[in-house]
């Protein structure tokens, strides 16, 4: 690859590799306070041109590395961004075995850990960036990384993926922020990359238990209901892309976490109904 940008995220280590400059440099910017990996990495990633032609025409981004979807459709360049941290989570959602991976957010306070699973469109995304206001310390985004040895949840702060209204809603919350720049017309509409605080970059190696795991539903009005562990568990397995690989590790870590966490689902319609109920949970 001409142009080549290594970064650690928490315990992981990525080596992105593009035919283009504009895409590594904008991971430059992004992952700036991250710190630099330059040895072997866990993952690699390559983003590359199908023809060497269409380098220069029509420039389009395909995406390999360690683990590919070979059909997966290319992206244009002014998205290579956005390629780059698709295939990101594509190595660790194909490819990781230390941790039980759960597509999810979690934040933590005072060394514990809220866990925020659900559908995509349930806020879990939004709501994890703007608690960072109220003095939670983002942990995750888009993966939830539990080992199963200890139970703990170790910190994978990559830069937060807001769509559409949730980056105006964004930014007035964080007017501090640092920023990705803004891609519209993705296959999931505007987006835009939000970095996380200092307080996530500062702890990105410290791990934190798990207290509290919740299924949040947004555009409702504010309500609570506690959820059975057999749901939670039924649920998470189909949240996590390596559950099945991990085999026995990932049936007793699973088992651990709905055990021995409070479990709720939150429907909320605003910021501040969901962070209230969640203080009172937690």
């Amino acid at each position: 690859m001409r142009h080549v940008f290594g970064v650690r995220v928490g315990p992981v280590a990525f080596r992105i590799g593009s035919a283009w400059r504009a895409p590594v440099e904008q991971l430059r910017t992004l992952y700036r306070d991250y710190p630099a990996h330059d040895g072997v990495p866990d993952f690699t990633v390559r983003l590359e041109a199908a023809r060497p032609w269409r380098r220069f025409v029509r420039p389009s981004v395909h995406i390999r590395g360690d683990f590919v979807i070979p059909d997966a459709a290319p992206l244009p360049l002014a998205q290579g961004l956005l390629a780059a941290e698709m295939g990101m989570n594509l190595q660790m959602a194909l490819g990781q075995r230390r941790f039980l991976l759960l597509h999810a957010a979690a934040v933590e306070r005072d060394g514990r850990a809220v866990i925020m699973t659900g559908e995509s469109g349930a806020g879990k995304s939004t709501l994890a960036a703007l608690l960072q206001a109220r003095g939670w310390r983002l942990m995750a985004d888009e993966f939830v990384l539990v080992e199963p040895a200890t139970g703990l949840v170790h910190p994978f702060p990559r830069p937060v993926s807001l769509k559409n209204a949730a980056i105006d809603v964004a930014r007035a919350a964080l007017p501090d922020a640092l920023w990705g720049p803004l891609m519209r017309d993705t296959p999931k509409g505007a987006i835009r990359h939000l970095v996380p605080g200092a307080a996530a970059l500062a702890g990105a190696e410290t791990p934190a238990e798990p207290v509290l795991l919740l299924f949040p539903r947004y555009g409702l009005p504010a309500e609570q209901r506690p959820v059975g562990a057999g749901e939670a568990f039924v649920r998470l397995t189909q949240a996590s892309t390596n559950y099945v690989g991990l085999g026995e590790r990932g049936f007793t870590a699973l088992t651990r976490l709905v055990t021995d966490v409070t479990r709720a689902a939150i429907d909320y319609p605003d910021t501040d109904s969901a962070a209230e109920l969640i203080e009172a949970l937690w």
